[in-house]
């Protein structure tokens, strides 16, 4: 059967409430942005999105988030996005804050089939001791907190270390971005667009590939693949990527000394 779909909406047009959804990008550097459009014009609600960040108010899965329609979300910072930051903070959203790292590792892992791994990262934190707010009340107290995680000892080269166990993450869908896509799946990403992309498709059941290009199976070099097309089930061309600019900082103008 054909990877190819006429259009993000039909893509995306199975994907209903209750979902959990990887969703590639950092900040706005590659975020398959026509998808979440296409979602946001449909009807599917109560979503958990598993992201680096997500989005800014207004785009990306801020248009999501502003419509109440993204249930949980799973994340390492809580980035430009206000709106994200209220719902959280008045108990209107779950959220999940994760080291960066071990964010992009449980992704990688749930699409190798690994189901849990050991990291260093976040012993002896909230992270592995639980207590982080995932849920606020409406008054501000702690209405659902993370519970405390598996911690081992391990030897090694540079010692005895303690390691946190985190479970690996694997979604339903997957909605990614890539410069290139050949029509098997095979893509190529552009430079830091690839972030969180590859991680991201790897994690879905169903991956789901918007594509500035498309060219036919075999045009690609193969040395030049980031990720191969076994990871991908659904690519849709949209073209060039609306570049938009998360935070614009300028220097203040001075004038030329004659």
């Amino acid at each position: 059967m054909s990877k190819l779909f006429p259009s993000a909406a039909a893509a995306v047009a199975d994907i209903e409430s209750g979902a959990s959804l990887a969703v590639g990008g950092f900040g706005l550097c590659g975020i398959p942005d026509a998808l979440i459009a296409a979602l946001a014009a449909g009807t599917a609600t109560d979503l958990e999105v598993y992201t680096n960040n997500c989005g800014t108010d207004g785009h990306g899965l801020g248009i999501l988030l502003e419509d109440k329609r993204i249930r949980r979300v799973t994340a390492s910072y809580v980035g430009e996005n206000k709106e994200f930051a209220r719902q959280y903070l008045a108990g209107e959203l779950e959220v999940e804050l994760t080291p960066q790292g071990t964010l992009a590792e449980k992704l990688r892992a749930g699409g190798s089939g690994i189901p849990a791994f050991f990291t260093p990262a976040g012993v002896g934190t909230s992270v592995s001791e639980g207590g982080l707010p995932w849920r606020y009340a409406p008054d501000g107290s702690v209405a659902l907190a993370s519970p405390p995680k598996e911690v081992r000892e391990f030897g090694g080269a540079w010692g005895a270390r303690r390691y946190v166990l985190e479970e690996s993450i694997v979604a339903d869908y997957a909605l990614v971005h890539a410069l290139v896509a050949d029509t098997e799946g095979n893509l190529v990403f552009n430079k830091a667009a690839m972030n969180f992309n590859p991680l991201a498709a790897m994690a879905g059941r169903v991956c789901v590939v918007q594509a500035e290009r498309v060219v036919a199976a075999g045009e690609l070099d193969p040395g030049q693949v980031h990720l191969p097309g076994i990871f991908v089930d659904r690519i849709v061309q949209t073209g060039m990527q609306d570049k938009r600019i998360e935070k614009r900082t300028v220097s203040a103008t001075k004038e030329c000394a004659r």
